[in-house]
């Protein structure tokens, strides 16, 4: 919370938009409590939320209030799996994964909602993990994960790309 509460004022000062994420909603509330402090305090720390039991409705509602234009909107606090597939939040230039998901593809997915068709800034992401905690070796598994996937792709690929090659000779015409 120490290293948020700094980061945060300087995105603010830079006039970044900020997404946060988190697979807890009990960590979302606390996230919601500390935005309205910040409010009360004086600081312009406007947000919108959403979570599993946010209805469909008011979901759009916020994702339009955080990308229309000159919106006031600063942050924008989701739930890692709520925050998934086909929510478009090209007006966010930065993403803080507050707490990783087991599934890394979860954190992909949600780092891809500011990474979209309409981005106009370079958009950065910051993975807050607590050193010598159980957090920090889900992130060490999440990664070795990747790298598996990755090389199994490509291994398909591979495979795929020579099959395709051998698959194109014809024994009869001996043509290529």
């Amino acid at each position: 919370m120490v290293l948020l509460d700094k980061l945060l004022p300087k995105l603010k000062a830079r006039d970044s938009r900020v997404l946060i994420f988190s697979q807890m909603t009990r960590v979302l509330d606390l996230l919601e409590d500390y935005c309205v402090y910040r409010q009360r305090s004086g600081d312009d720390f406007t947000y919108c939320r959403i979570d599993g039991s946010t209805s469909g409705n008011d979901r759009q509602d916020a994702i339009d209030a955080f990308n229309m234009p000159d919106s006031p909107k600063f942050i924008f606090l989701l739930s890692t799996r709520a925050g998934g597939l086909g929510i478009n939040l090209q007006t966010a230039d930065t993403v803080v994964i507050y707490d990783s998901d087991w599934n890394p593809q979860a954190d992909l997915q949600a780092m891809d909602r500011a990474h979209r068709i309409g981005q106009k800034r370079e958009v950065k992401v910051f993975r807050f993990v607590t050193v010598d905690s159980i957090e920090e070796k889900v992130v060490e598994r999440a990664e070795l994960k990747l790298q598996m996937d990755f090389a199994v792709i490509q291994a398909g690929r591979l495979a795929e790309k020579h099959k395709n090659r051998i698959g194109a000779f014809h024994p009869h015409s001996g043509v290529i």
